[in-house]
Protein backbone atom coordinates (compact mmCIF):
# COMPACT_ATOMS: atom_id res chain seq x y z
CA UNK A 1 0.00 0.00 0.00
CA UNK A 2 1.13 3.54 -0.66
CA UNK A 3 0.22 6.97 -1.97
CA UNK A 4 1.52 8.12 -5.35
CA UNK A 5 2.00 11.67 -6.54
CA UNK A 6 -0.64 13.40 -8.67
CA UNK A 7 -0.65 12.53 -12.37
CA UNK A 8 -2.58 13.97 -15.31
CA UNK A 9 -3.76 10.93 -17.22
CA UNK A 10 -6.75 12.78 -18.69
CA UNK A 11 -4.73 15.65 -20.17
CA UNK A 12 -2.65 18.62 -19.13
CA UNK A 13 -5.54 20.98 -18.48
CA UNK A 14 -8.10 18.54 -17.02
CA UNK A 15 -8.59 18.12 -13.30
CA UNK A 16 -6.95 15.23 -11.50
CA UNK A 17 -9.55 12.54 -10.76
CA UNK A 18 -9.07 10.05 -7.92
CA UNK A 19 -7.27 6.95 -9.17
CA UNK A 20 -5.86 3.77 -7.71
CA UNK A 21 -3.38 1.23 -9.01
CA UNK A 22 -3.90 -2.53 -9.15
CA UNK A 23 -1.25 -5.22 -9.21
CA UNK A 24 -1.30 -7.11 -12.51
CA UNK A 25 -1.37 -10.83 -11.82
CA UNK A 26 -0.60 -13.22 -14.64
CA UNK A 27 -3.45 -15.62 -15.34
CA UNK A 28 -5.73 -14.09 -12.72
CA UNK A 29 -9.42 -13.56 -13.51
CA UNK A 30 -9.88 -11.20 -10.60
CA UNK A 31 -9.26 -8.19 -12.83
CA UNK A 32 -10.75 -9.48 -16.06
CA UNK A 33 -12.39 -6.12 -16.82
CA UNK A 34 -9.01 -4.38 -17.05
CA UNK A 35 -7.76 -3.83 -20.64
CA UNK A 36 -4.94 -6.20 -21.48
CA UNK A 37 -2.32 -3.53 -21.97
CA UNK A 38 0.52 -2.39 -19.77
CA UNK A 39 2.74 0.66 -19.59
CA UNK A 40 6.30 0.63 -18.34
CA UNK A 41 8.10 3.81 -17.32
CA UNK A 42 11.87 3.56 -17.45
CA UNK A 43 14.53 6.09 -16.56
CA UNK A 44 17.84 5.81 -18.33
CA UNK A 45 20.51 7.53 -20.33
CA UNK A 46 20.97 7.69 -24.09
CA UNK A 47 19.49 5.09 -26.43
CA UNK A 48 16.75 4.16 -23.96
CA UNK A 49 14.27 3.15 -26.68
CA UNK A 50 16.68 0.69 -28.31
CA UNK A 51 17.54 -0.83 -24.93
CA UNK A 52 13.88 -1.34 -24.05
CA UNK A 53 13.06 -2.85 -27.45
CA UNK A 54 15.94 -5.29 -27.21
CA UNK A 55 14.91 -6.43 -23.74
CA UNK A 56 11.27 -6.95 -24.77
CA UNK A 57 12.29 -8.73 -27.96
CA UNK A 58 14.39 -11.10 -25.88
CA UNK A 59 11.28 -12.01 -23.87
CA UNK A 60 8.82 -12.26 -26.76
CA UNK A 61 9.73 -11.12 -30.31
CA UNK A 62 6.05 -11.17 -31.39
CA UNK A 63 4.89 -8.84 -28.62
CA UNK A 64 3.64 -5.51 -30.07
CA UNK A 65 5.44 -2.66 -28.35
CA UNK A 66 5.15 1.10 -28.68
CA UNK A 67 8.17 2.93 -27.28
CA UNK A 68 8.21 6.68 -26.90
CA UNK A 69 10.01 9.14 -24.70
CA UNK A 70 8.40 11.14 -21.94
CA UNK A 71 8.80 14.29 -24.03
CA UNK A 72 6.91 12.67 -26.92
CA UNK A 73 4.12 11.57 -24.59
CA UNK A 74 3.74 15.05 -23.10
CA UNK A 75 3.91 16.52 -26.60
CA UNK A 76 0.95 14.40 -27.69
CA UNK A 77 -1.04 15.53 -24.65
CA UNK A 78 -0.15 19.15 -25.36
CA UNK A 79 -0.90 18.98 -29.10
CA UNK A 80 -4.53 20.10 -28.86
CA UNK A 81 -3.97 22.88 -26.27
CA UNK A 82 -1.01 24.09 -28.33
CA UNK A 83 -3.16 24.19 -31.48
CA UNK A 84 -5.86 26.13 -29.65
CA UNK A 85 -3.25 28.55 -28.33
CA UNK A 86 -1.81 29.16 -31.81
CA UNK A 87 -5.34 29.64 -33.13
CA UNK A 88 -6.00 32.30 -30.50
CA UNK A 89 -2.66 33.93 -31.34
CA UNK A 90 -3.64 34.04 -35.01
CA UNK A 91 -7.01 35.63 -34.23
CA UNK A 92 -5.33 38.10 -31.87
CA UNK A 93 -2.78 39.06 -34.54
CA UNK A 94 -5.57 39.60 -37.08
CA UNK A 95 -7.46 41.72 -34.57
CA UNK A 96 -4.34 43.75 -33.80
CA UNK A 97 -3.71 44.35 -37.51
CA UNK A 98 -7.31 45.47 -38.06
CA UNK A 99 -7.08 47.78 -35.05
CA UNK A 100 -3.81 49.27 -36.35
CA UNK A 101 -5.26 49.91 -39.81
CA UNK A 102 -8.39 51.37 -38.24
CA UNK A 103 -6.40 53.73 -36.05
CA UNK A 104 -4.24 54.74 -39.01
CA UNK A 105 -7.33 55.54 -41.05
CA UNK A 106 -8.95 57.45 -38.19
CA UNK A 107 -5.89 59.60 -37.49
CA UNK A 108 -5.44 60.23 -41.22
CA UNK A 109 -9.07 61.34 -41.49
CA UNK A 110 -8.75 63.67 -38.51
CA UNK A 111 -5.50 65.10 -39.85
CA UNK A 112 -7.18 65.82 -43.19
CA UNK A 113 -10.07 67.51 -41.37
CA UNK A 114 -7.67 69.75 -39.40
CA UNK A 115 -5.23 70.48 -42.22
CA UNK A 116 -6.32 74.13 -42.42
CA UNK A 117 -5.86 74.50 -38.67
CA UNK A 118 -2.34 73.07 -38.89
CA UNK A 119 -1.56 75.46 -41.74
CA UNK A 120 -2.64 78.42 -39.61
CA UNK A 121 -0.54 77.20 -36.72
CA UNK A 122 2.52 76.81 -38.93
CA UNK A 123 1.92 80.25 -40.47
CA UNK A 124 1.81 81.76 -36.99
CA UNK A 125 5.16 80.23 -36.06
CA UNK A 126 4.43 76.70 -34.88
CA UNK A 127 7.24 74.22 -35.52
CA UNK A 128 6.84 70.78 -37.01
CA UNK A 129 7.55 69.26 -33.62
CA UNK A 130 4.66 71.22 -32.11
CA UNK A 131 2.19 69.87 -34.68
CA UNK A 132 3.56 66.37 -34.23
CA UNK A 133 3.15 66.59 -30.46
CA UNK A 134 -0.38 67.93 -30.86
CA UNK A 135 -1.58 65.08 -33.05
CA UNK A 136 0.31 62.38 -31.17
CA UNK A 137 -0.97 63.74 -27.87
CA UNK A 138 -4.56 63.21 -28.99
CA UNK A 139 -3.69 59.74 -30.27
CA UNK A 140 -2.00 58.83 -26.98
CA UNK A 141 -5.12 59.77 -25.04
CA UNK A 142 -7.23 57.52 -27.29
CA UNK A 143 -4.70 54.71 -26.94
CA UNK A 144 -4.64 54.96 -23.15
CA UNK A 145 -8.43 54.93 -22.99
CA UNK A 146 -8.52 51.88 -25.25
CA UNK A 147 -5.90 50.09 -23.15
CA UNK A 148 -7.85 50.70 -19.95
CA UNK A 149 -11.05 49.35 -21.51
CA UNK A 150 -9.19 46.43 -23.09
CA UNK A 151 -7.45 45.39 -19.87
CA UNK A 152 -10.75 45.58 -17.99
CA UNK A 153 -12.40 43.40 -20.63
CA UNK A 154 -9.49 40.94 -20.61
CA UNK A 155 -9.68 40.62 -16.82
CA UNK A 156 -13.41 39.96 -17.06
CA UNK A 157 -12.94 37.32 -19.77
CA UNK A 158 -9.99 35.62 -18.05
CA UNK A 159 -12.17 33.09 -16.24
CA UNK A 160 -13.75 31.99 -19.52
CA UNK A 161 -10.28 31.24 -20.94
CA UNK A 162 -8.97 29.57 -17.80
CA UNK A 163 -9.55 26.07 -19.20
CA UNK A 164 -7.17 26.84 -22.10
CA UNK A 165 -4.31 27.95 -19.84
CA UNK A 166 -1.51 25.70 -18.61
CA UNK A 167 0.95 26.93 -15.99
CA UNK A 168 -0.29 30.48 -16.61
CA UNK A 169 -2.49 32.27 -14.09
CA UNK A 170 -5.61 34.01 -15.48
CA UNK A 171 -4.51 37.24 -13.78
CA UNK A 172 -0.79 37.07 -14.54
CA UNK A 173 0.47 40.69 -14.37
CA UNK A 174 3.42 39.95 -16.68
CA UNK A 175 1.10 38.78 -19.47
CA UNK A 176 -1.09 41.86 -19.09
CA UNK A 177 1.94 44.18 -19.06
CA UNK A 178 3.50 42.61 -22.16
CA UNK A 179 0.18 42.70 -24.03
CA UNK A 180 -0.41 46.35 -23.08
CA UNK A 181 3.07 47.41 -24.16
CA UNK A 182 2.77 45.52 -27.46
CA UNK A 183 -0.62 47.04 -28.25
CA UNK A 184 0.62 50.52 -27.31
CA UNK A 185 3.63 50.18 -29.63
CA UNK A 186 1.47 49.02 -32.54
CA UNK A 187 -1.01 51.83 -31.97
CA UNK A 188 1.74 54.45 -31.71
CA UNK A 189 3.30 53.21 -34.94
CA UNK A 190 -0.09 53.44 -36.65
CA UNK A 191 -0.63 57.00 -35.40
CA UNK A 192 2.90 58.23 -36.07
CA UNK A 193 2.81 58.36 -39.86
CA UNK A 194 -0.36 60.48 -40.17
CA UNK A 195 1.01 62.74 -37.43
CA UNK A 196 4.26 63.22 -39.33
CA UNK A 197 2.29 64.07 -42.46
CA UNK A 198 0.35 66.67 -40.46
CA UNK A 199 3.61 68.20 -39.21
CA UNK A 200 4.83 68.65 -42.80
CA UNK A 201 1.76 70.47 -44.06
CA UNK A 202 2.48 73.46 -46.29
CA UNK A 203 0.74 76.53 -44.80
CA UNK A 204 0.36 78.24 -48.20
CA UNK A 205 -1.49 75.23 -49.67
CA UNK A 206 -3.55 74.70 -46.53
CA UNK A 207 -4.69 78.34 -46.32
CA UNK A 208 -5.76 78.42 -49.99
CA UNK A 209 -8.23 75.60 -49.40
CA UNK A 210 -11.92 76.37 -48.84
Amino acid sequence: MGVAADVRNSGLTDQNDPEYYLVRRRGSTEYSDIPMASAIVMRGNANRAALLRSEIAALDPALPVVVRSFEEHVGQLAARPRFQAWLLVLFAAIGMALAAFGLYGLVSFLVAQREREFGVRVALGAMQGDILKLVLGDAIRWILAGLVCGLAGAAAAARALQSLLFHVAPADPTVYAVAAVMLACVAMAAAFFPSRRAARVDPAIALRQD
